[in-house]
C-alpha cells in the first residue's frame, strides 16, 4: 500500500500505485481541459504530484506541450535565474564488488584498468582541478569495502579541503558514493560534505534486482532507504536520481518523482538536487543492451516536467551528454552542470594511455572547463563557483525556505558574479575573461537589493585587486 511517510522502501516506492498512475496518464492524456488545468495548477510555482506530473509528460498535444516548456522555462527563471553552478566529478578508486550489468566497475569486468588513488595522487589531482578554476566537487568511488572503506573516503575529504594552491580551494564536497549505514553518514556529516547524492538507476524492483544480481547493490530495499538514513544521519542535502534507459522512463519517472515526495513527507524537506543522466557507452557496456535508452526529444521533456513537479530543487546534467543536448536543457530547467570533467581515476593530472582505460563512463562533452564557461557566456548564463549557502548553513528546509520565498536572489546573484569573477581574474582566457566582465556589468544592475548592489560591487574591486572569498 501507497504510504508517502513510510519508511519502507515498497511502501513509499509502492509498485501498484506507479501502475495506476501510468494507466491514468495514459487514459488522460487527451483530456485537455485537465491538462490545462494542471498547467494553471503548476503555474503557481508550489509543483505537482507524482500522478499529475506524469500527465503532462505523457502529453503528446504540441500546444500543450509547447506551454509545459514554457512554464519550465518560466520556473527555471523565477527561482535559479539565469545562474548555472559549475562542477567536477573526481574518481578515487574505480575497484567495486557489485555486478552491475550496465557499469563497467562491475567485479567481473577484466578489460578495465583497476585503480586506486593514493593520498598523494588525491592532491596532484585537486591542485591539477583548482588550476582549471574548480570549486566544487562530486567525489566518486565504488563500492569495496576492503579496498574503499570509509575511512579511506573521509581521509580523502580532508585532504581535498586541506589543499590550497595559488588561489585555488575546493569549498564544497559532495559525494557520490554507495548506501551505507547510519553512523557512516554521520561521519560523512562531520567531515563536512555538501550534498550526499546516490542515484537509485531503476525504482523498479524486479529490474532493479535483475540488473545488480550480486553484491552489497542487489538489496533493492537497503539502497532505495538509503537517504532516509542519510537525513537521520543530519545529512539534509541529499540527491536523487535514476540512470534514464535501464527501465522504461515513465515508470522511473514516476518513482523519482514519489521518492522526492517521501522525503518532504517523511523530514519536511525534499531533495537538495535531482540528477538526469542517461544510458552511454563504456568500457564492456553497449546501450544498444538496454532497448529503454531514450531519445533526445524524450529527454528534454522529462527534464521540463520535473522542473515543474519540483520546482525548487535543483537539477544536475553532466559531461554523458553533448553540448548540444546540454544546450536544450539548460533553460529547461538544469541549474548545475560539469565542465572539463573526466571519468577516469587520475584522469586530470596524469593522461592515462588509451589501453589502460579506467573510465566509468564515456564522456560527449569534451570541452575544457574555460570553454565550457565561454559557451555559456555567450548564451547568457552565469558561470557560478559559489558555494556559500553550505558554508553559510543555508542547507535543508532552511535553503528551500530562502528559494521559496524568493530571497535567494539577494544572495546567490551576487554570490554567482563574485566567484566568476575571482574565476576570471585567476584562470580565464583572454576572450573568456572579456565576455565575463561585460557579463558582470550587465547583471549587477539586475540584483533587487541596493544595500546589496553596492556591497557586491566593492567585493568585486577588492577580488580585482587580489583578495578572495567573498560571499554573502
Amino acid at each position: 500500500m501507497y504510504k508517502a511517510d513510510s519508511k519502507i522502501a515498497e511502501e513509499f516506492i509502492d509498485h501498484q500505485e506507479i501502475l495506476d498512475t501510468l494507466e491514468y496518464a495514459r487514459n488522460n492524456k487527451s483530456n485537455r481541459d485537465l491538462i490545462e488545468q494542471l498547467i494553471d495548477k503548476a503555474a503557481q510555482f508550489k509543483g505537482l504530484s507524482h500522478r499529475e506530473a506524469a500527465l503532462l509528460l505523457e502529453c503528446d498535444q504540441p500546444d500543450l506541450t509547447e506551454r509545459i516548456f514554457r512554464l519550465a522555462q518560466e520556473i527555471k527563471h523565477k527561482f535559479y535565474g539565469n545562474r548555472i553552478v559549475m562542477f567536477a566529478p573526481l574518481y578515487l578508486s574505480n575497484y567495486c564488488v557489485n555486478g552491475c550489468v550496465y557499469c563497467p566497475y562491475h567485479l567481473k569486468n577484466k578489460t578495465i584498468a583497476r585503480k586506486k588513488l593514493t593520498q598523494e595522487e588525491i592532491r596532484k589531482e585537486v591542485i591539477a582541478l583548482q588550476d582549471m578554476g574548480h570549486k566544487r566537487l562530486a567525489l566518486e568511488a565504488g563500492e569495496d569495502p576492503l579496498r574503499n572503506p570509509m575511512e579511506y573516503i573521509l581521509e580523502s575529504i580532508q585532504t581535498i579541503y586541506s589543499i590550497k594552491h595559488k588561489n585555488g580551494a575546493i569549498r564544497r564536497v559532495n559525494v557520490n558514493i554507495a548506501a551505507t549505514t547510519v553512523e557512516n553518514y554521520r561521519k560523512l556529516k562531520d567531515a563536512g560534505i555538501g550534498t550526499y547524492i546516490l542515484f537509485q538507476e531503476t525504482y523498479h524492483k524486479e529490474n532493479y534486482e535483475s540488473l545488480h544480481p550480486t553484491g552489497p547493490k542487489s538489496k533493492y530495499a537497503y539502497h532505495t532507504e538509503a537517504m532516509d538514513r542519510a537525513m537521520e544521519a543530519g545529512i539534509d542535502d541529499v540527491g536523487l536520481g535514476v540512470l534514464f534507459g535501464l527501465n522504461t522512463y515513465r515508470y522511473d519517472f514516476t518513482g523519482l518523482l514519489m521518492h522526492a515526495e517521501h522525503l518532504e513527507a517523511a523530514f519536511g524537506v525534499g531533495p537538495h538536487t535531482i540528477s538526469v543522466p542517461r544510458i552511454c557507452p563504456a568500457a564492456d557496456i553497449a546501450t544498444q543492451d538496454f532497448p529503454d535508452a531514450i531519445s533526445d526529444d524524450i529527454f528534454c521533456k522529462i527534464v521540463a516536467v520535473i522542473r515543474i513537479a519540483v520546482p525548487y530543487t535543483g537539477m544536475i546534467i553532466s559531461t554523458r551528454e553533448s553540448a548540444a543536448t546540454r544546450r536544450k536543457v539548460l533553460n529547461l530547467g538544469i541549474s548545475q552542470i560539469s565542465g572539463g570533467s573526466r571519468t577516469s581515476v587520475g584522469g586530470y593530472a596524469i593522461p592515462e594511455a588509451p589501453e589502460e582505460n579506467s573510465a566509468q563512463f564515456d564522456i560527449s562533452d569534451t570541452r575544457t572547463l574555460d570553454e565550457v564557461v565561454n559557451w555559456l557566456l555567450d548564451l547568457g548564463h552565469i558561470p557560478s563557483f559559489c558555494t556559500a549557502c553550505y558554508r553559510a548553513g543555508r542547507t535543508g528546509d532552511r535553503f528551500m525556505s530562502l528559494v521559496k520565498s524568493g530571497q535567494i536572489a539577494n544572495c546567490c546573484a551576487p554570490n554567482a558574479l563574485m566567484t566568476l569573477k575571482e574565476y576570471l581574474e585567476d584562470y580565464a582566457a583572454p576572450d573568456t575573461r572579456a565576455k565575463g566582465i561585460r557579463l558582470i556589468k550587465k547583471e549587477l544592475e539586475h540584483i533587487p537589493n541596493p544595500k546589496i548592489k553596492e556591497i557586491a560591487i566593492r567585493n568585486l574591486k577588492e577580488i580585482e585587486e587580489g583578495k578572495r572569498d567573498f560571499r554573502f
